[in-house]
């Protein structure tokens, strides 16, 4: 099995989303939302995505995931950062469920993190409403060595 995910890696590459790259985040944001893998997840127009800086992986001209979000100044994130340190909110990270655990959200996550780093933006944050935790803090936290800092937990009365 890695030797197979070895080849598709090398077959992998990332941009800066084009146009038509746009248009293929809406189709996959709406792919994520029939999942129904993520708290509240509802698809994005192509407004909204427009609004994001947005990057893709594809193979040929295929786009199988993306990663989008902005640069923000922080603000009450003190206990992370100085006040008004300019710093890139990851807003969604997705990845076609053929294509997961083959390296692409980590290459996307690679990609931005040495973007910002020419930038010299030195902070990168994000949020997940996702149902699978485990799955997602195992990726963040042991993978791309990002640090826990709150949460936000619920349930349902009966």
């Amino acid at each position: 099995m890695e030797t197979g995910r070895n080849i598709i890696k090398e077959l992998i590459n990332i941009r800066l989303a084009t146009e038509k790259d746009k248009l293929e985040i809406v189709k996959l944001s709406k792919e994520w939302e029939n999942e129904k893998s993520t708290y509240g997840f509802f698809a994005d127009e192509l407004d909204y995505i427009n609004k994001n800086r947005c990057f893709v992986a594809y193979i040929d001209d295929t786009v199988i995931g993306y990663l989008f979000g902005k640069v923000f100044e922080s603000k009450q994130m003190k206990s992370i950062m100085p006040e008004g340190t300019p710093y890139f909110e990851v807003e969604e990270i997705y990845v076609t469920p053929k294509y997961r655990s083959c390296g692409v959200g980590s290459m996307l996550f690679d990609y931005l993190e040495n973007m910002l780093k020419n930038e010299k933006i030195t902070q990168m944050v994000l949020s997940t409403a996702t149902k699978d935790y485990e799955s997602v803090f195992n990726f963040y936290i042991k993978h791309k060595g990002m640090s826990f800092w709150s949460a936000r937990l619920f349930k349902e009365i009966k």
